[in-house]
């Protein structure tokens, strides 16, 4: 046999998948994102305050998590600290993640994301910028002011050539969107 066969062969016999430092086998980013989310979620909510996003990036022996947080009036440098030490300790005792992390814990910002449905009723009356799934008259962009949003379908009213024009976009048609920042 060759040796390029022969290295080849010794290859394919290595694992498939990296063991942490505890022998653990790696977890996918999906199941720590949910795991994170559900615990975080609950420990907010003891503190009435909403988990906004969650985010995890990295591999097996370095992670770096970030929660975005919120509540009606504002978080401070407190809940961020309190939504921190908590979820922190519950990631260590439930050995969450295997190897290492970086805990953030932070607002989600004045051009936060509207993730959710009751997202986009809470910012009604607020100008943001979507993207669409798929193109809508030759653009997949848009910016205007969310008027409403009902059976699925947020009201969006676009203030183009001086006309206000409205447009009704279907929940499920919606890439991403932010919040866009008044001065």
């Amino acid at each position: 046999m060759p040796a390029q066969n022969r290295q080849r062969e010794k290859w394919a016999n290595g694992s498939l998948f990296d063991f942490g430092p505890n022998r653990k086998m790696a977890v996918p980013y999906s199941s720590i994102s949910q795991q994170v989310r559900k615990i975080s979620t609950r420990v907010a909510s003891s503190e009435n305050i909403e988990v906004v996003d969650v985010a995890c990036k990295g591999n097996p022996r370095r992670w770096a998590i970030k929660i975005f947080i919120d509540k009606p009036g504002g978080i401070s440098h407190t809940d961020c600290e309190l939504i921190s030490n908590q979820v922190g300790t519950i990631l260590d005792v439930e050995e969450v993640v295997s190897g290492s992390y970086t805990l953030e814990v932070s607002s989600p910002g004045l051009d936060r994301k509207l993730i959710r449905i009751e997202d986009y009723k809470r910012f009604s009356g607020k100008k943001v910028r979507l993207r669409l799934r798929h193109a809508r008259d030759g653009r997949r962009q848009f910016t205007g002011r969310l008027r409403g949003f009902i059976d699925y379908k947020i009201a969006l009213e676009l203030s183009e050539n001086k006309e206000n024009k409205m447009i009704h976009v279907a929940f499920d048609d919606i890439e991403n969107a932010r919040l866009v920042v008044e001065l």
